[in-house]
């Protein structure tokens, strides 16, 4: 049995993390402080389940508290550490870069901090495909110039990879940079679009539009990513940075197109322009994550689309905003 350490845990990713991580026999000690960037109550029915498991424990504690995360690992002592806690969203970090610098770089760098003393066997660290910028230039692959950002939130993600970059050298850490490409799926969080466009969809209101549609996006369904996050689990790298994508684009108008399909009502579609941060293309070249991780995404965005719909009809949850 594994102690994993999970920052982000009742969120959307983290959650599914913390469950296949108890369901394979692993212990998880989550860490989320369940800030207000959408409902808490969301994330308290993410880990409704988790609790009552034996190997679970939760602490609702800010990354940004050094002290309060210093308790946790010198009470758990993890053997990997999941770092999953971010303030994500392109166009809030264009609002708040403050924020976002203190949430993403600063309680990160506690992360780091924490890691080097206390000493897990590696540190596995959510990056995103946003740190590629503007770059037309496809598929994405992990050698490519990243140094010109286009958002504070991406500029606060690259900087994650060169904070991660510098313990590696200094300390001998082993950290795996996981750049995720537009994770979707049941839970996500609903100011993404996949959920805001399924429920306008179904109350027949417009649906925003940014540009003529033509934008596109590597997007992978969460059991993708869970299983690209557990191998990085269980393969401790020197130091990597791996994309993680479902290693197909889909515009903007493709992908209304096949949420009405299996919603069963007709998109109604209200163009505006683009808007500042977005990028016109998101694509993963994954052949290095195949090669030291074995990762072969196997959800494809019909079907991915087909069993979110299903799940998003059935919750109870559906969708208040």
């Amino acid at each position: 049995m594994k102690k994993i350490l999970v920052t982000g845990a009742a969120g959307f990713i983290g959650s599914h993390l913390a469950e296949q991580l108890l369901e394979r026999g692993d212990a998880v000690t989550a860490v989320d402080n369940f800030n207000s960037y959408y409902d808490p109550a969301l994330k308290r029915e993410n880990v409704k389940k988790t609790l009552e498991e034996r190997h679970y424990e939760l602490y609702e504690t800010d990354i940004c508290d050094y002290n309060a995360l210093r308790i946790i690992f010198q009470n758990t002592q993890p053997d990997v550490v999941v770092h999953l806690a971010a303030r994500a969203g392109v166009r809030p970090s264009i609002e708040d870069p403050n924020l976002y610098h203190q949430v993403n770089v600063i309680g990160s760098q506690h992360i780091l901090d924490l890691c080097k003393e206390f000493d897990p066997s590696h540190l596995v660290f959510a990056s995103s495909s946003s740190v590629y910028g503007g770059i037309l230039e496809v598929p994405f692959s992990e050698s490519m110039d990243v140094s010109r950002p286009i958002s504070p939130y991406a500029a606060t993600k690259r900087m994650n990879e060169l904070q991660a970059h510098v313990y590696s050298r200094l300390y001998g850490m082993n950290i795996s940079m996981l750049r995720l490409f537009s994770v979707y799926g049941p839970r996500q969080r609903p100011d993404m679009a996949i959920q805001k466009f399924a429920q306008l969809i179904i109350d027949g209101q417009p649906i925003p539009m940014f540009g003529d549609g033509s934008t596109a996006r590597d997007y992978t369904y969460i059991s993708d990513i869970i299983d690209g996050i557990l191998r990085a689990i269980d393969t401790p790298l020197e130091y990597e940075i791996i994309n993680l994508g479902g290693q197909q684009t889909t515009t903007l108008r493709e992908l209304i197109d096949v949420i009405a399909k299996h919603v069963g009502k007709p998109a109604i579609i209200d163009r505006k322009p683009l808007q500042p941060g977005d990028v016109t293309i998101t694509y993963a070249d994954i052949s290095r994550a195949n090669e030291l991780l074995g990762y072969v995404p196997k959800v494809g965005i019909d079907e991915g689309i087909r069993r979110f719909v299903e799940s998003f009809s059935a919750s109870s949850l559906a969708l208040h905003f």
